[in-house]
């Protein structure tokens, strides 16, 4: 706590006092039941303490004045809010009551004009019925004097109608007593024809309905040996296509096989190596023999042309090393700047870092470093 604290807070600064002792006393098992605090005083040439409570009394005397001013402040706001709000309810009232008095007045006058309208329309539904009752008249007698003529018209042409039945009728009677005299001279001779014409049509009928399901019986036949030949056809195809099908994918199985077996031998090397993919792939063009591919095709693509070809050597191999054992090492070592050089020329390609590096010191000559 600061000062200011302690001198503000004298109980808070008591009670966290005895809180503390008494965390010390409790391993002696002592309890504190009363205790006192010397009141904070000021030595002599320092007035702290008295300035502070003078600050404190300064302090309270302003606020006092900031509550009184606030009071003040929201008696007077209050007290214009109350007058606002008369005048807002009594604005509101004459209001309501302006709008309750026209919406009384235009409800008069609605019910008004709905009499009037209602009086308008009785009038004119009653004009309606006199006008239909007169048209239904009209119709009336139309239709009367129609059904009169139609019953005329009706009763003459029955007259001839019936006249014309009577005369159909003894026509009919002429005519059917002939048919049954021409019937009774032909019926005989029709009878006969038809009994020979008839057993005559059966008998070829009979003959090709057997040659017809001779032809379907044979067609039946030659459907099933085909449909027995598709099938077998179509097995034997099917076998082919899974033996097929058998060797692609044991292929392919060993295909992925082979390749995560070199993609883990691969990954071995490249471990082994540091992560170096520079070496992994220069072991991996020695291990294939690519060099020495290379050196044959330079070999087979100039075979024939017959070029110049220099030896370049530091001696004539009379020197300290002629008689070495390690001579002609000497000399395959000698012979590898040109060797590279000719390789570059040809294909583009330089040695690896870690075999040398080709250094030209003059037009004519090149080292290997």
């Amino acid at each position: 706590m600061t000062m200011d604290e302690i001198f503000r807070g004298t109980r808070e600064f008591k009670q966290g006092v005895f809180e503390k002792v008494q965390m010390e006393l409790n391993q002696f098992g002592l309890l504190i039941y009363n205790a006192n605090v010397k009141q904070l005083v000021d030595v002599p040439g320092h007035e702290y303490f008295s300035y502070l409570g003078k600050k404190t009394q300064m302090e309270a005397a302003n606020q006092a004045k900031v509550d009184v001013a606030e009071a003040k402040k929201k008696g007077e706001v209050g007290a214009k809010l109350r007058e606002g709000e008369t005048l807002q309810n009594a604005a509101k009232i004459d209001a309501e009551t302006k709008i309750i008095a026209t919406q009384k007045k235009g409800e008069g006058d609605k019910e008004e004009i709905k009499v009037r309208t209602s009086v308008k329309v009785f009038e004119n539904s009653k004009e309606a019925e006199v006008a239909e009752a007169n048209a239904e008249l009209a119709r009336k007698k139309a239709e009367w004097s129609k059904v009169a003529k139609l019953a005329e018209m009706e009763a003459t042409k029955a007259v001839s109608l019936r006249e014309a039945e009577l005369q159909g009728e003894v026509e009919r009677m002429n005519a059917k007593a002939r048919t049954e005299k021409l019937r009774a001279d032909y019926l005989t001779k029709a009878s006969v024809e038809y009994e020979t014409k008839a057993q005559e049509a059966n008998w070829e009928l009979y003959k090709k309905q057997k040659e017809a399901e001779a032809v379907l019986f044979k067609k039946e036949k030659e459907a099933e040996a085909q449909k027995k030949l598709a099938e077998a056809e179509f097995f034997a195809r099917q076998q082919a296509t899974d033996a097929q099908l058998y060797a692609k994918k044991k292929e392919a199985e060993g295909l992925m096989a082979s390749g995560k077996a070199q993609g883990a031998y691969l990954k071995t090397l490249h471990e082994a190596l540091g992560g170096n993919y520079a070496a992994l792939r220069d072991y991996l063009m020695i291990e294939g023999g690519m060099y020495q591919e290379i050196a044959k095709i330079n070999g087979d693509a100039v075979r024939g042309l017959k070029p110049n070809i220099s030896i370049w050597t530091n001696g004539n191999g009379k020197g300290s090393d002629g008689g070495s054992a390690l001579k002609e090492v000497a000399g395959v070592y000698k012979m590898l700047p040109p060797f590279f050089k000719t390789v570059e020329e040809q294909t583009g390609m330089l040695p690896p870092a870690w075999m040398g590096i080709l250094t030209q010191k003059n037009a004519d000559q090149t080292f290997l470093k």
